[in-house]
């Protein structure tokens, strides 16, 4: 037996070195079989059988309720579990399965509190520190999480959902190489998500063949007002708002989307700028339809106002038009800038982020357009997933903790997954839900499931939502809400309401909506995507209402 010695830190008292076993390799049991297939289904119910012969087991009620999460029944797992830590209470992995479930549930506070438990009833279980790195991450402590990541590794480096995420840490050519022997076996991912992975290695070993520079500003400013463009409904009314862009001096307006992520735009808009396919890829959102087939191009020039990018990434929807428009630039393509919406005054603002205590220079903004930038790494880390390849000198190397610098100690530090800013909301002075800062959503959105706890919802068939994904099939409106988020609250009638499911589940966590323009537009919403910090401004002088 392999033994690894870690140092531990329980609680308040200082850290110790803790001799650890490393997982060996062992022969999958029928029911791990059927799970590594993905037949989570069967899985589910062989770990059941082998619970019947070893009640309360807490190895196989992990494994069970990991079944259960794999084929989204959040209920069941929850009752499992609840009954098994009746009876073991001290079990780390009857506690990190808690936690992984608290995750999905839409609660990672309580999550990020459980898995300080697991870690402090046995500092050598591996999955424990997976779920540590996994809240580190999404609370933008990259550097933490990366060192949760690795002892996992080190502990139990079979297991296949540690090895995924480790692999995310290694450099590019080493990635591509352990992805490709990661895909040739069973790994117990769902379809889904083994086509976006196949997608992903052929995009790596597309740059391996063809490598691109990282995307980098030409123009002489770092800051900016960008004016908005308006996005018309009809001929007196405004849909939306967006930013008049140049791709290869060719004209487009994009609209301003939070909930988006990089350049995404239409086939024709592509077609007009000589963007030329590099790899394939798929985009999705809000809509009943499904994943829609995408590539990724590279423009070699991109103007926003007053500012000039060279070599960035752009994706391209295999359509005529993405939601009625040329195309959405989501703000995250703005993360190494300090991004003010000032809607009232209809600009986009961007100036210098903050400077972290141990920089020795301020860092060149540049234009994060990259899809496939994993969205673990620290957007400025010098690490195999940052794009900060130039700024090594100015900055110390990373992954980076979340830094609050003093002038912004009143901001809202808000959880990020991938390009997904996500905020806690209260509806109706009820417990807290995990809702989407989207400024492309037309409204405010709430699941029907969610908003039936705090107020009435009647079936709508009046109205019509389109997103990325196409049509919504059901549409229903709640009862009067007010959704109570940062520093803001909001009152909204007749709520529209659909469903989230598949949006939760590709974010891993319960998403229970989404906060639209029609409340972030009244506001000056300044946003620090490093650090992931949110600031709102309201002033009833000055608010605008669409």
């Amino acid at each position: 037996m392999i033994a690894l010695v870690l140092m531990a830190s329980l609680g308040c008292h200082p850290a110790h070195a803790v001799s650890c076993n490393i997982v060996p390799v062992h022969t999958p049991t029928p029911a791990e079989s059927a799970y590594l297939h993905g037949d989570f289904e069967h899985a589910a119910t062989l770990f059941q059988e082998q619970l019947q012969q070893n009640p309360n087991d807490p190895a196989l009620t992990f494994d069970l309720s990991k079944a259960l999460l794999s084929q989204q029944k959040i209920k069941e797992a929850d009752d499992l579990l609840q009954k098994a830590l009746a009876i073991h209470p001290d079990s780390a992995a009857l506690k990190t399965a808690l936690g992984e479930l608290q995750y999905r549930e839409g609660t990672p506070w309580l999550a990020g509190a459980t898995a300080s438990e697991a870690s402090k009833l046995d500092p050598c279980y591996a999955r424990a520190h997976l779920l540590a790195a996994r809240i580190f991450r999404i609370n933008s402590f990259y550097a933490s999480a990366s060192r949760e990541i690795a002892t996992a590794h080190k502990l139990d480096p079979h297991d296949p959902r540690i090895h995924l995420q480790w692999l995310y840490t290694l450099p590019v050519k080493q990635r591509m190489e352990d992805l490709e022997s990661y895909l040739a076996n069973d790994t117990g991912d769902d379809p889904e998500d083994l086509k976006r992975l196949r997608l992903y290695l052929g995009y790596l070993k597309k740059q391996s063949d063809e490598p691109h520079k990282a995307c980098h500003l030409v123009s002489e400013t770092a800051a900016t007002t960008i004016p908005f463009a308006r996005i018309m409904l009809d001929a007196t009314r405004v849909r939306a708002y967006g930013l008049d862009v140049k791709l290869n001096d060719h004209n487009a307006r994009l609209q301003i989307d939070t909930g988006a992520g990089g350049l995404v735009v239409s086939r024709s808009v592509a077609n007009r700028a000589g963007l030329k396919e590099f790899s394939r890829s798929t985009t999705a959102g809000v809509g009943d339809k499904g994943d829609k087939s995408s590539y990724t191009a590279y423009a070699d020039d991109i103007k926003i106002g007053g500012l000039e990018f060279r070599d960035c990434e752009v994706q391209v929807v295999d359509q005529r038009d993405v939601v009625d428009t040329d195309g959405l630039i989501g703000m995250d393509v703005f993360s190494r800038f300090l991004v003010t919406l000032d809607y009232p005054m209809r600009n986009l603002v961007l100036g210098p982020l903050p400077p972290r205590p141990d920089e020795t220079a301020s860092v060149k903004p540049t234009l994060q357009t990259s899809a496939n930038e994993d969205a673990t790494e620290d957007p400025e880390s010098d690490s195999p997933g940052g794009i900060a390849k130039t700024a090594a000198k100015a900055t110390p190397q990373g992954p980076h903790d979340r830094y609050i610098a003093p002038e912004m100690k009143t901001w809202t530090p808000v959880y990020r997954i991938g390009h997904s800013l996500i905020v806690p909301a209260s509806l109706n002075g009820s417990s807290n839900k995990l809702f989407i800062l989207d400024t492309g959503a037309f409204a405010t959105t709430i699941s029907p499931g969610v908003a039936r706890e705090v107020t009435k919802v009647h079936s709508d068939s009046n109205i019509r939502v389109k997103g990325v994904s196409g049509e919504v099939d059901k549409v229903y409106t709640a009862e009067k809400i007010t959704f109570k988020f940062a520093n803001l609250s909001q009152e909204v009638h007749d709520v529209v309401s659909i469903d989230f499911s598949g949006i939760s589940k590709n974010e891993g966590t319960e998403i229970s909506g989404l906060i639209g323009i029609t409340a972030l537009g009244q506001t000056t919403m300044t946003i620090d995507y490093r650090d992931n910090l949110v600031h709102f401004s309201y002033d009833a002088n000055r608010g605008y209402k669409y």
